[in-house]
């Protein structure tokens, strides 16, 4: 079900600037971050403010229409749900960021609920570390 019919569902009104916050994560090649968001809303919407932008963001997150990110440069990048799962290996040195598959992380899911009874949500995460590329130029081992 697509964001507009899910809000539309839950009895929430569908604004021109919650339509346009939608529209730019939807037209996203990539991850969007609030700030990225509120200029193209701002350009078609003069008079809508980031605060509206916060808002929506935090109502589609609630609905679990959008996931929230954090690459570690101080804010957080948003990503439609519907567009599907995935995860992340950041390199703090250069900022690289490489998509990593979902498979991946289910046995540790699996050893998190058998071992500590937590059911951890892994559905969208970004880890930090060092790539190959930073670490050869620092002259450790892969």
């Amino acid at each position: 079900m697509s964001c507009h019919e899910t809000l539309i569902e839950k009895g929430h009104r569908l604004t021109p600037q919650r339509m346009l916050v939608i529209e730019a994560l939807h037209n996203a090649d990539k991850h969007i971050s609030a700030e990225e968001i509120y200029e193209q809303l701002h350009n078609r919407y003069p008079y809508a403010n980031i605060s509206t932008v916060y808002r929506t963001l935090e109502l589609l997150k609630k609905l679990d229409l959008v996931t929230e990110t954090n690459f570690g440069e101080g804010y957080v990048r948003y990503h439609v749900a519907e567009k599907g799962h995935h995860h992340h290996l950041v390199c703090h040195s250069c900022g690289k960021v490489v998509d990593l598959e979902e498979s991946i992380l289910h046995p540790l899911q699996d050893t998190l609920l058998q071992k500590y009874g937590f059911d951890a949500d892994l559905r969208h995460l970004a880890i930090s570390g060092e790539c190959s590329g930073c670490r050869r130029r620092k002259g450790k081992k892969a």
